[in-house]
């Protein structure tokens, strides 16, 4: 199993036709505990839709269920998702993360520290009332999970659930990627955020 921290450079790439695969593999993380930590804990997800030739990009809140091995996400009733599940069950998810930026002495080597999943799978409406009522609990759970349904709030009635599409993403194939520096990395610094030397200067003048 490959340790998703590894960064030692490689010269081997995946091959084009391989659509699933990274195509660096010294970025490749093969370490599935790594992927599913990364889709149980990313904040929103974005689904990639088509419909007639002409991709969608939906970002929102989304949970993943592990046993089900599956990802739920829900919209209003009508819309450009739903039409575009109901034309088209193959679609693409994708979670990531922002780490340090990397400068360095080119503009070309600037990089940065990331982490992302990409899922490839098929994606449904939840037909069954009470899987669509469990979804639309586990996102609840996930995002409030100091908030209880009958303490804090009105549970899911039939006519909220009657409002909303729910969907099942059903993961066919996964890949993970990440590029970690060396935590002394020259420079390295947090998007929005100064440089700790820039910072230290600002604060003497």
């Amino acid at each position: 199993m490959s340790d998703p921290r590894n960064t030692a450079a490689k010269t081997d790439e995946a091959p084009d036709n391989d659509w699933a695969k990274v195509r660096r593999l010294d970025r490749e993380v093969s370490d599935e505990a790594w992927i599913r930590a990364l889709l149980h804990r990313a904040a929103v997800g974005t689904l990639a839709t088509v419909h007639d030739g002409q991709p969608f990009l939906n970002t929102n809140t989304f949970v993943y269920d592990e046993q089900a091995h599956a990802i739920y996400l829900h919209t209003a009733r009508t819309g450009r998702t739903r039409t575009n599940v109901d034309a088209e069950e193959r679609v693409c998810f994708g979670v990531s993360e922002m780490g340090r930026l990397l400068p360095a002495k080119t503009a070309l080597n600037f990089s940065v520290e990331y982490a992302g999943v990409v899922v490839f799978g098929r994606a449904a409406v939840v037909a069954d009332e009470e899987e669509a009522r469990r979804a639309l609990q586990r996102l609840l759970d996930k995002y409030a999970p100091h908030l209880r349904p009958g303490r804090d709030y009105q549970p899911i009635t039939a006519e909220e659930l009657a409002r909303t599409s729910v969907y099942r993403v059903r993961i066919e194939r996964w890949s993970g990627k990440q590029k970690v520096a060396p935590a002394d990395f020259p420079g390295a610094f947090r998007y929005g955020e100064p440089p700790p030397g820039l910072a230290q200067e600002e604060s003497i003048s």
